[in-house]
C-alpha cells in the first residue's frame, strides 16, 4: 500500500499547494499511448498465455453484470438516476488503484492478469459507462478506444512464433512504466480538486461499492474455481473505489458531477481503510 499512498499524496499535496497539472493532458496521454504501451509490454513480457488472459477477461465480465444486478434494485428502491448513480457503482477503479496494486502484491504475473481485468473495465466504462451517462449509444466509441488495438497486437505475438522486435520491447517498456505512476498522481490531484455534496449519500453508495465489490468478486472467483494470482487479482480488482472517469463523465453530461465527485472521494478515503484488511485476506 505504501508505494500507491505516497503517489496519490504527491498528487494531493501537488495539488493543494496550486501548483500546475494538466488533468485533461496526462488522462489523454495515458489513455491513448501510456497505457496501450503497458498493456503490451506486461501481456508480451510476462508470457500471459491467451487462457489465463481469457479467464480474467470473462471473470471482468461476470462481475460487471454481478455489479449491475445488484445496483439496480438499490438505485430504484433509493430513487436515484441511473444516469447518475450507476456508472459509479459498476465501473471500478482498477486503474488507477488496481494495477499497481496487483503488481505491487502479486509482482509481474498479477500485473499481467490485472491488465486483463481492467482492459475489460476500461472499454466498458468507455462504452457502456458513456452510453449510460449521456443516454445515447454510439459503436464508433468502441472503435476508438486503443486498448483494443494493444491486446490484439499483443495476443497475435503471444500465439504465434513471432518475436516482439527489440526496439518495440524497449520503446513499450520505457513509455509504458510512465502510466502507473502518472495515473497515481493524477488520481490524487483529482482527489484534491474534486467538490462533495451531499456526503451522506455519497457514503451510503460508497460503502455499498466497496461491499458489493467485494461479495461479487468472491462469488466470481468462486463460480470460476479460481485459485492463487488469478483469484486474488479478481477479488481485489472487484473491491476497488469508483473510477475516476465517471466523474468526468457526469460533468461532460451535467449529471449531478458533485454527487459522483462524492462518490469517488468516499470510496478512495474508505479503500485506503479496507484495503489493508482485504489484501490480508487474499494474500
Amino acid at each position: 500500500m505504501a508505494p500507491v499512498l505516497i503517489s496519490v499524496g504527491i498528487g494531493f499535496v501537488w495539488a493543494r499547494r496550486k501548483q500546475a497539472w494538466d488533468t485533461g493532458f496526462i488522462t489523454k496521454l495515458t489513455y491513448y499511448v501510456g497505457t496501450p504501451l503497458l498493456v503490451f509490454s506486461t501481456m508480451t513480457r510476462t508470457g500471459l498465455d491467451g487462457a489465463a488472459f481469457t479467464e480474467i477477461a470473462g471473470a471482468a465480465l461476470l462481475a460487471l453484470a454481478g455489479f449491475i444486478v445488484a445496483s439496480i434494485p438499490l438505485l430504484w428502491v433509493l430513487r436515484l438516476p441511473l444516469k447518475t448513480y450507476l456508472p459509479g457503482l459498476i465501473f471500478p477503479n482498477s486503474g488507477n488503484t488496481g494495477l499497481p496494486l496487483c503488481l505491487f502484491a502479486f509482482g509481474e504475473p498479477g500485473l499481467a492478469l490485472g491488465i486483463a481485468y481492467f482492459t475489460v473495465t476500461s472499454i466498458s466504462n468507455f462504452t457502456l459507462g458513456q452510453w449510460i451517462s449521456s443516454g445515447e449509444s454510439s459503436p464508433v466509441a468502441l472503435l476508438k478506444t486503443p486498448l483494443i488495438y494493444a491486446v490484439v497486437i499483443a495476443l497475435i505475438f503471444m500465439t504465434s512464433d513471432m518475436e516482439v522486435p527489440l526496439w518495440l520491447a524497449n520503446t513499450s517498456s520505457l513509455v509504458g512504466s510512465l502510466t502507473i505512476p502518472l495515473i497515481l498522481m493524477t488520481l490524487g490531484v483529482s482527489l484534491a480538486n474534486l467538490k462533495i455534496t451531499r456526503l451522506g449519500r455519497a457514503t451510503l453508495l460508497s460503502v455499498f461499492r466497496l461491499g458489493m465489490g467485494l461479495a461479487v468478486g468472491l462469488g466470481v472467483a468462486m463460480l470460476l474455481g479460481l485459485e492463487g494470482t488469478a483469484r486474488g487479482v479478481v477479488i481485489l480488482d472487484s473491491a476497488m473505489p469508483v473510477a475516476v472517469f465517471n466523474y468526468l463523465f457526469a460533468q461532460r453530461y451535467n449529471n449531478s458531477p458533485g454527487d459522483v465527485a462524492g462518490m469517488v472521494v468516499v470510496s478512495t478515503a474508505l479503500s485506503f481503510i479496507t484495503l489493508p484488511a482485504l489484501l490480508l485476506l487474499i494474500i
